[in-house]
């Protein structure tokens, strides 16, 4: 029973917080046609996002300080609210029964637990730093304990893979003290990107199996509309995290002394989703970690582009109101390449901004939809046939040069040459023996 509670509590908030698609199909082609939550029953493309995972499981946390380097007697309790149920044990990494370590928190025993060195006294602190591997819109972060929870204690994450490291959350009985920070029981708008102290979760019992949980989104007025706020976004999305142990619980009246106090973590769960920018609702594992099922017509680890070819508008994250899907360009079958260009795009009311590239079958143009010089439409064949164009045949003599007018297929004539493709004289003209000029008045 206790592992179910320990698994339902953060799901239960965040069903409130990120709904999940129902529809559960894979997004698989059959035909041409679109399966899945990424498109409606009507194939029209929709807002879909991966199924929530337990981003930490299985991955290795690094500690500042684990218990058994040396032989010590740390003492926890058996009772969650009995301070005289204490029991002591020895830590030491010799024996396998005797040690607690890092790779307990993370595995898929709730009964496992890591634990630190005893008796560390503030200002002394103990890390853990948990590498994600790749960048995650992470819901919620999770210490389960075996221990009293810390009286204080910081989340950080860092975006750039352990480069820099960003606050993320404070906890303690003391913020102004430990954090110079101020307790904060709202969020407004202007701080909804910003780490809050709270003493929320900080009370010494449960004695043991107490859990902190932190939500990234709880409370920030922009919550409600997350897809539409690059703020929250950015502030949900990480690529490791580092808890901060700061101040233990201890004193006689707990129960707890300090030579023997020690941190303990069972459980260290991160909630989170592949980034895929709400053009994928599913990952798929790989050697290179997960990666987005790109859907919408977009590409990349993150479904953050859209696929060659799909440059008629400019690539965006879909939306609950916008699937923002990567269109084709328009080039009429005679091309496969294609750029974007901003500026056509917003001439057009933002609604066509690619230009084809290597137009094949004798055409030109933005859309291939026009002959090149020296052709003509063949208005017997559609535009997107294979030969939509064909030859002004210009005379090789009488015409200026090989093109013709696009609407009526007249070449350009020499003087005195007339004719659709400039090949006989015209009235009181003759022919003559020059190349250069073929035809010559006539003299009476």
């Amino acid at each position: 029973m206790p592992r179910l509670e320990w698994s339902l509590f953060p799901f239960y908030i965040i069903f409130l917080l990120c709904p999940v698609s129902k529809n559960k199909l894979n997004n698989t082609n059959y035909g041409g046609f679109h399966h899945g939550p990424c498109y409606d029953t009507k194939q029209r493309p929709k807002y879909c996002i991966p199924d929530l995972i337990n981003v930490a499981l299985g991955k290795e946390v690094t500690t500042s300080s684990t218990c058994g380097h040396t032989l010590q007697k740390l003492c926890s309790f058996v009772d969650a609210t009995n301070i005289t149920s204490q029991q002591c044990q020895l830590c030491d990494q010799k024996k396998t029964e005797t040690s607690y370590p890092p790779s307990y928190m993370t595995d898929t025993d709730a009964q496992t637990c890591w634990k630190s060195e005893s008796g560390i006294t503030y200002p002394q602190n103990v890390t853990l730093t948990l590498p994600l591997g790749q960048r995650f819109e992470l819901v919620y972060v999770s210490l389960r304990f075996c221990s009293p929870r810390p009286d204080s204690m910081a989340i950080h994450k860092s975006m750039d893979y352990g480069k820099t490291w960003i606050p993320f959350q404070f906890y303690s009985t003391q913020c102004r003290r430990i954090y110079d920070q101020t307790t904060v029981s709202a969020i407004t708008k202007p701080m909804q990107h910003e780490a809050t102290c709270t003493n929320f979760q900080t009370g010494v019992k449960p004695l043991t199996k107490g859990l902190i949980a932190f939500m990234p989104l709880a409370g920030r007025p922009s919550a409600r509309r997350f897809e539409c706020s690059p703020v929250l976004q950015d502030w949900v999305t990480a690529t490791d995290i580092r808890v901060i142990f700061n101040r233990l619980h201890h004193g006689k009246k707990m129960g707890i002394q300090r030579k023997t106090a020690f941190y303990g973590v069972s459980e260290f769960q991160v909630g989170g989703r592949c980034k895929c920018n709400g053009h994928a609702s599913r990952c798929i594992s790989s050697k290179e970690g997960f990666l987005c099922d790109c859907q919408h017509n977009t590409v990349g680890p993150e479904c953050d582009a859209c696929k060659p070819f799909y440059y008629d508008k400019p690539w965006q994250r879909a939306t609950p109101s916008n699937a923002h899907e990567c269109v084709a360009c328009e080039c009429n079958h005679h091309s496969n390449r294609c750029r974007f260009n901003m500026e056509l795009y917003k001439i057009s009311g933002r609604k066509s901004g690619g230009i084809c590239l290597n137009c094949r079958h004798n055409t030109a143009g933005r859309h291939c939809h026009y002959c090149k010089q020296g052709y003509i439409r063949d208005l017997s064949k559609p535009l997107s046939s294979r030969k939509p164009c064909k030859s002004c045949r210009c005379h090789p003599i009488g015409a200026i040069n090989t093109m013709c007018n696009q609407t009526t297929g007249q070449c350009q004539c020499k003087t005195g040459v007339t004719g659709l493709t400039c090949n006989h004289c015209a009235q009181g003209y003759q022919q003559s023996r020059s190349a250069h000029i073929p035809c010559v008045r006539k003299y009476l």
